[in-house]
């Protein structure tokens, strides 16, 4: 007869591993909420409103087939006129940029310019594209 012993164990005690892993476990809370923790400042707090004040930037967009937009609502020359002026009477420096599609006309791009100038508003920004290398 054979003894028990002989036989090769084939259990897995994983009562260590599992203190050692809730060892760590601790470790790392504490770690972490201790590395959290700093001065206690009285933070302040945002507003839930909305926002009243209105972006300054105008964008003017002329499209491929000549319409021109004023921050996306269709306008004509004259009454891009009217409401740049209007603009300008609230914001002396109001900041404007052209978007002209590559396919418009360039007689377009050049009317709004003109426009622009005739307003005596400076500060202008003409978007492009980047070039990628």
């Amino acid at each position: 007869m054979k003894m028990q012993e002989d036989k090769p164990y084939d259990d897995i005690n994983i009562t260590p591993m599992l203190d050692l892993a809730y060892v760590l476990l601790v470790i790392f809370i504490i770690m972490t909420t201790a590395a959290v923790q700093g001065q206690k400042v009285n933070l302040p707090k945002a507003s839930s409103q909305v926002s009243l004040a209105k972006p300054k930037t105008v964008a003017i967009t002329i499209a491929s087939d000549g319409k021109i937009f004023m921050d996306a609502v269709p306008v004509s020359m004259e009454e891009l006129a009217d409401r740049l002026r209007a603009k300008k009477a609230e914001v002396p420096d109001l900041p404007v940029i052209v978007r002209g599609d590559g396919a418009t006309q360039y007689q377009n791009v050049v009317n709004v310019l003109s426009l622009l100038g005739q307003l005596d508003i400076t500060q202008l920004g003409l978007v492009t594209q980047r070039l990628v290398k």
